[in-house]
């Protein structure tokens, strides 16, 4: 079975960006035959260049491909770093330390209801200065993987990717553009 439209596909696949010195690649992410990635394909998941490369694939194809900044998170954009006041994130006039921290991730929500997910830069008494730029803005995408599994995707699939807005089994959000956890994928 081939890769499209509405098919369930699991992959083991090592990401890499450009390293500081010239030609050299940083490994950022890896999925495993154990802990693959799995998404449903042509649903809007994945970034477009990530699902152009894979469309036609089958179970056992490899694959290797670049994908440019743009065509991938954007650039780094400095207007993306925003000072929000403390009191957003304290219950009850107190800050969570275990949550809230430098270097932490934490889900924020925008004005439209969207779920988005910020990096904390820095904490003081007035308030906390995020960084809302996808981790990977700025970066050429290197992808490296094989498809492990190709095949119709089930109104379970769908309902666990469509209708999750936050992941039980992992806490993270798959419907992002580059959700790569296992979430229950076998």
């Amino acid at each position: 079975m081939k890769i499209s439209t509405n098919k369930f596909v699991s992959t083991e696949y090592e990401l890499f960006v450009d390293g500081q010195n010239e030609g050299e690649l940083e490994l950022m992410e890896r999925a495993t035959k154990e802990q693959p990635m799995c998404f449903v394909f042509g649903i809007g998941m994945m970034l477009q260049k990530f699902e152009e490369n894979l469309i036609g694939l089958e179970a056992g194809s490899k694959y290797e491909f670049t994908i440019d900044v743009d065509d991938a998170y954007g650039e780094y954009l400095e207007e993306n770093i925003i000072d929000l006041d403390r009191s957003v994130f304290e219950i009850n006039g107190k800050l969570d330390d275990e949550v809230i921290f430098a270097g932490n991730i934490v889900p924020l929500m925008d004005s439209e209801g969207n779920r988005l997910n910020a990096q904390i830069l820095d904490v003081n008494n007035e308030y906390v200065k995020v960084d809302l730029n996808h981790p990977l803005a700025g970066e050429t995408l290197h992808f490296k993987g094989k498809i492990l599994e190709v095949r119709d995707s089930t109104e379970q699939d769908l309902n666990k990717f469509l209708g999750c807005s936050g992941c039980s089994d992992c806490g993270d959000d798959c419907n992002s553009e580059h959700h790569s956890h296992n979430c229950g994928c076998k």
